[in-house]
């Protein structure tokens, strides 16, 4: 999403924040995809090794508010639609890859019933 808005649509994602101003580059936007990565990799894990029955449904219920409350900065202001609507986009991105992903079969189950 970024590399669509930014190089090449040529619209810069930027937050003002009184007379500051944050431009969102590539490095910052693929770090934070990562440590959300990171941290729902592993908040499943934890839950699986604590016992938590249903520990998928459960971490994909959690996956879900994280997400619902990631929009709310894009309620306030400080940017303008565009970088509202490509921020919300990249949002969804990782979220469509990340709760299938991590929310789905086991590997040990999925590898289980495909063999028989």
């Amino acid at each position: 999403m970024w590399l669509v808005a930014d190089p090449l649509l040529g619209h810069r994602l930027r937050i003002a924040d009184g007379g500051q101003r944050l431009d969102i580059g590539v490095v910052p936007v693929a770090v934070v995809a990562l440590l959300a990565s990171l941290a729902g990799w592993g908040l499943l894990g934890a839950l699986e090794r604590l016992g938590v029955r249903r520990a998928r449904a459960v971490w994909s219920g959690v996956a879900g508010v994280v997400l619902a409350v990631s929009f709310l900065p894009f309620l306030g202001g400080g940017m303008d639609g565009g970088t509202r609507v490509f921020l919300a986009l990249m949002h969804l991105a990782v979220a469509v890859v990340l709760i299938p992903g991590l929310g789905g079969r086991p590997l040990k189950a999925a590898a289980g019933g495909a063999g028989g």
